[in-house]
């Protein structure tokens, strides 16, 4: 498999509920005016706590300076798993689970923090852009590394991105440290809790979007925004969770069923597998961005259990989605987990 380094360069931040109507115009112009701005990533989640922007540079320049912008200190890049080479948005999305082991534990042994952003079509690994000569060097025994330069995909080791290292072989030390953690449950330390809601994990055509932009808009900054921004992570009940991302043209969207019902009919896209999906949020405090492993303690015992998942890391928590059916199994196997890591 392939593994391509895209050639965005990607602000994560914070934009305050009570700031939200400073930034709209900015948000409005990147989500339904791709063709006006350079904006090629852009990604918008709203949580009870916030919202959660990624967006590369250009779609940057596009919003106000303000207190109620928080940006995360570093520069991220976005990495994407190809399976059987092609484009990184048009290809068969992979999954969380499915590179967990591949991808996520070896990152997450080696000590580099990752930031998730799964969506209808592809997978996305953000990794500061200062950490990537260390994530090559732990992934390239396991892929084929491309970078993305220009819109071309060039062998990333042409570029002589090595920092100096070395590439492992196969069976090698850096293989072997993986396999020797991968014999040791990851143990949870941050508290879960599931949500009553049931979400869909969907798309529309770019085309479509003009006739449902006062829709999404609504959905996006005005109905259902202005709810307690500081409910609890053991709150079991309804949350408002809703993202949408223009990700190179692609559209992703993750809603709850409720907000679903309130497009016209055959305007949405079913969900990857046609499933209603269940959430399992992680973090009691704010997660911050330096601690390492967080994806991999959730990812890894699904990966063992062959449950699929989406995962959408935010600016405070973290929200795996698992398929309706498996939630009670998936809390049980990860709750095992947890008690290991009290």
């Amino acid at each position: 498999m392939e593994l391509h380094i895209l050639e965005h360069s990607l602000k994560v931040a914070s934009i305050a509920k009570e700031g939200i109507q400073i930034c709209t115009h900015g948000l409005i112009k990147l989500a339904f005016l791709p063709s006006k701005t350079r904006c090629k990533f852009f990604s918008l989640t709203e949580t009870p706590e916030d919202y959660t922007l990624i967006v590369d540079e250009e779609g940057f320049k596009e919003l106000p300076e303000s207190e109620h912008l928080s940006v995360a200190e570093a520069t991220w890049l976005a990495l994407n798993v190809v399976s059987g080479g092609g484009s990184t948005t048009n290809s068969q999305p992979i999954g969380v689970t499915k590179i967990a082991k591949s991808v996520i534990a070896p990152l997450a042994d080696h000590n580099i923090s990752v930031f998730m952003l799964s969506t209808y079509q592809t997978d996305f690994i953000l990794v500061r852009e200062r950490d990537l000569p260390m994530v090559m060097h732990t992934l390239s025994s396991e892929f084929t590394l491309m970078r993305v330069v220009n819109g071309e995909t060039v062998a990333a080791n042409s570029l002589g991105v090595t920092n100096g290292f070395v590439k492992p072989k196969l069976g090698g030390p850096a293989l072997t440290f993986s396999q020797n953690k991968a014999l040791v449950p990851r143990p949870i330390i941050h508290p879960l809790s599931s949500p009553s809601n049931m979400f869909c994990v969907t798309s529309l055509d770019p085309d479509t979007l003009p006739s449902v932009a006062t829709l999404l808009m609504d959905v996006m900054f005005y109905s259902g925004g202005i709810k307690e921004p500081g409910a609890s992570s053991e709150d079991t009940g309804h949350i408002r969770f809703f993202s949408f991302s223009l990700i190179e043209g692609y559209i992703s969207l993750v809603m709850d069923e409720q907000t679903t019902q309130r497009f016209p009919n055959n305007v949405l896209f079913t969900s990857a597998s046609g499933e209603l999906w269940k959430m399992v949020r992680i973090g009691g405090q704010p997660l911050g961005f330096d601690e390492c492993g967080i994806v991999a303690q959730i990812s890894e015992p699904l990966a063992t259990a062959d449950i699929p998942a989406y995962y959408i890391s935010t600016f405070k928590f973290d929200h795996a989605l698992v398929p309706e059916e498996n939630i009670q199994s998936v809390i049980g196997a990860l709750r095992t987990n947890e008690s290991a890591g009290q």
